[in-house]
């Protein structure tokens, strides 16, 4: 006991990751509990460099969510709080409805199982005819449609700014994790790649494309491998052709949405993201290889299980990366007047997916705690829009660990 009177702690709670989970995690905590200590470190020399500032800005629902999941739970209430934050801080957002579209028949009986869950989980959904699409969509084409009102979009990295400035927390920009040193009875010391020494009582690993590194560092078993998925965006030249957000009916199999149509806060209509493994975790072009986080992947058995669950899939993903006629072949499924030369390469994103040792993919949000640790594990798409709960539940987290320390 006398040992731990004498450490000198830096902070209360250290966050590693400054992406809109770990800033809200920070914002959660100084609010639940005011003069708490909270040090974010960022390896960036800024905040939501990665997932949360390269996606499509979209404020989902919770339309596709199991009901009951964190998932579905986190998105509805979610979505509804963003709007508020952002309405709040004069951060830049639209409510502005989408539509998810059924192009073939196969893909009605998906549509009507996704009015059935949004209404389970308490979403209004308006049931579209062929005819009543272009009330919202002229240029889109679909044999039926679902209209979701409470869909929106917002600028998440303005949101990610905001929460770090509210928290009070002390954020460290260009701060990597090299080392965890976790003591049970005295808390973690964490060294990052410039020689600083950081001290806390409890740890919270947000670390997004590095969470299951971090966490092993710490001297946990996630029981989880991140396997990233590099998500390919264009933007489209003749962005009058889309007034607001177009989706195909989802494969219920697969983590990912399908190429979609997203016209953002600033005007510009985003289509994709085609998904295919990334060869780096922040392998954002396929010129990025990082081989010892290829070996990684290779040497997990849940990612060849799962390449084999989903090699069809992955197919049609791949065909799309390489070829820009089939991607244009994809988006006219949706907009028939979409040409090549409509379409204008973007910059991409890259998504954290949690795979299991059996090549499940984990389908909901995932935090698991250690000693004097809470480790957020899988927090993709919707976790942008459900940052404040999920940001809340972390929080009480790593409250009642700091309690029982």
């Amino acid at each position: 006991m006398e040992q731990v009177r004498t450490i000198a702690y830096d902070c209360d709670v250290l966050v590693v990751g400054g992406g809109i989970v770990g800033l809200a995690t920070a914002y959660a905590i100084t609010r639940a509990a005011p003069g708490t200590r909270v040090t974010v470190l960022e390896k960036e020399p800024g905040p939501a460099r990665h997932q949360t500032g390269r996606n499509s800005g979209v404020i989902h629902s919770g339309i596709y969510y199991r009901p009951g999941s964190l998932k579905a739970r986190y998105a509805v209430g979610g979505a509804a709080e963003m709007v508020k934050f952002c309405a709040e801080y004069g951060i830049a957002h639209a409510v502005t409805g989408k539509l998810i579209v059924a192009t073939e028949r196969e893909e009605l009986p998906r549509l009507h199982a996704l009015v059935q869950r949004g209404r389970e989980n308490g979403i209004p959904v308006r049931e579209l005819g062929a005819a009543q699409i272009a009330e919202y969509e002229p240029e889109v084409r679909g044999l039926a449609a679902i209209h979701v009102g409470t869909t929106g979009v917002c600028d998440f990295v303005g949101v990610a700014r905001q929460l770090a400035e509210a928290s009070g927390a002390e954020i460290r920009y260009g701060a990597q994790v090299e080392r965890v040193d976790r003591r049970a009875g005295l808390g973690v010391a964490v060294r990052t790649t410039r020689g600083d020494v950081v001290r806390g009582r409890v740890l919270v690993n947000c670390a997004g494309l590095y969470c299951d590194e971090v966490a092993r560092m710490t001297g946990d078993e996630p029981g989880v491998r991140i396997v990233p998925f590099r998500g390919e965006y264009y933007s489209l030249a003749r962005p009058e052709l889309v007034r607001g957000l177009v989706y195909p009916v989802p494969d219920p199999a697969f983590p990912f949405l399908g190429v979609h149509l997203t016209r953002g806060i600033d005007g510009d209509v985003h289509i994709g993201p085609n998904a295919v493994p990334a060869l780096a975790r922040e392998g954002y072009g396929w010129g990025v290889v990082r081989p010892s986080e290829v070996g990684g992947t290779v040497a997990w058995p849940g990612a060849w299980r799962m390449a084999r669950r989903h090699w069809r899939y992955g197919a049609g993903e791949l065909r799309r990366s390489v070829s820009k006629g089939a991607f244009t072949e994809a988006v006219r499924r949706l907009l028939p007047a979409v040409t090549s030369d409509d379409l204008v390469r973007a910059a991409a994103g890259v998504r954290a997916q949690a795979v299991l040792r059996d090549g499940g993919l984990v389908d909901d949000f995932l935090i698991r705690e250690g000693a004097r640790a809470v480790h957020v594990l899988n927090a993709p798409s919707p976790a942008a829009t459900a940052s404040l709960p999920i940001g809340r539940e972390v929080a009480r987290r790593a409250l009642g660990v700091l309690e029982g320390a």
